[in-house]
């Protein structure tokens, strides 16, 4: 069996009760592993995972989503990679930081929002914009869901809706997403994130910010299925069927867009290098994590609820990372 390292390695995560259970598929050229292991819940009570359930994304919303509804713009010549971002949010006080540094994670926007899980979403946008940039701009990615709050305003500026309602306009429909939203309708059909004080989180997500901002936030929301994200991900490794990107633009997200050259971030996915060749990878908090290998037709989509019945679970960090390594040198 191929990838049998890699299956044994997840595998491994419920084994050792690491997580819950997992929905992962490896595709291989035209060859699809794909699997349903371990549980969908375990608090209050244990029920057993089942194909064709709806997934909290978390921040791979950044890539599957936002990024591109951004990446279209700029295609239709509503927006450039070089444009400051003030020229869509007036509001924000650092014209040096253009769309480029936000969709790289290279702006180091930083700064303390106080009670800011409590705000009501105006106050929260206006705080967010408020922030300023630290002395890292252009020279460090510190990966940050600010960045992608704000590529979603800008896309709001410009089309005059919700970044949310464009990615499904943008996105979701396009390409056939059929089971993928952000206010799941068949809260039974999700699986379940964290157990809290109020329940369980199931159908809502997770994500506090996300939680606020609504229809405005572009760094988290998105739910989904196994079965959509392989839609996503062939439309990335077969350019020529992609209805919404052009290959120009694919085969930009597999070059590193830092001002080095050197740091590893593309256009919203991070670029890693292997024996040459760069895939790209993208994780959310969750435990979901996508990983594309244009260069030798594969890759791979990873989902889990690794924050139930409770977060962080720090555990699954480096397991995951070891899996990611596992499948970019398995052979």
């Amino acid at each position: 069996m191929k990838f049998k390292k890699t299956i044994n390695a997840v595998h491994s995560l419920v084994d050792n009760h690491i997580i819950p259970g997992a929905t992962y598929a490896i595709i291989d050229h035209d060859q699809v592993h794909s699997e349903v292991i371990g549980n969908k819940e375990l608090v209050p009570r244990k029920i057993k995972l089942h194909s064709n359930q709806i997934y909290d994304l978390a921040s791979l919303t950044k890539v599957v989503g936002t990024t591109n509804v951004i990446l279209q713009l700029i295609q239709q010549q509503k927006l450039k990679t070089g444009d400051s971002i003030s020229k869509y949010l007036p509001e924000w006080k650092y014209p040096k930081v253009l769309v480029r540094h936000l969709l790289t994670h290279t702006s180091d926007i930083e700064g303390y929002i106080p009670n800011r899980n409590q705000l009501p979403a105006k106050k929260l946008l206006k705080a967010i914009l408020g922030l300023h940039v630290g002395p890292y701009f252009d020279r460090k990615v510190i990966y940050s869901d600010y960045n992608f709050i704000l590529l979603g305003l800008i896309a709001k500026r410009i089309m005059k809706k919700p970044i949310q309602q464009l990615i499904k306009e943008m996105v979701f429909e396009p390409l056939k997403m059929n089971d993928s939203s952000f206010n799941p309708t068949d809260k039974k059909r999700c699986v379940p994130t964290q157990y809290t004080s109020h329940g369980l989180v199931q159908g809502t997500v997770d994500d506090p910010k996300a939680q606020i901002l609504g229809a405005d936030c572009g760094s988290a929301g998105m739910f989904s299925t196994l079965h959509d994200l392989a839609k996503f991900v062939h439309s990335i490794a077969h350019p020529n069927a992609n209805p919404i990107l052009t290959k120009k633009t694919i085969d930009e997200l597999f070059i590193d867009h830092t001002s080095t050259g050197n740091l590893g971030r593309s256009w919203g996915w991070r670029v890693i290098k292997n024996q040459n060749e760069n895939y790209i990878w993208q994780g959310g908090y969750t435990g979901t994590f996508i990983i594309i290998d244009r260069q030798h037709d594969r890759s791979m989509i990873f989902l889990s609820n690794r924050i139930h019945p409770k977060a962080p679970n720090e555990k699954y960090i480096p397991l995951r990372d070891q899996i990611v390594r596992i499948f970019a040198n398995e052979k």
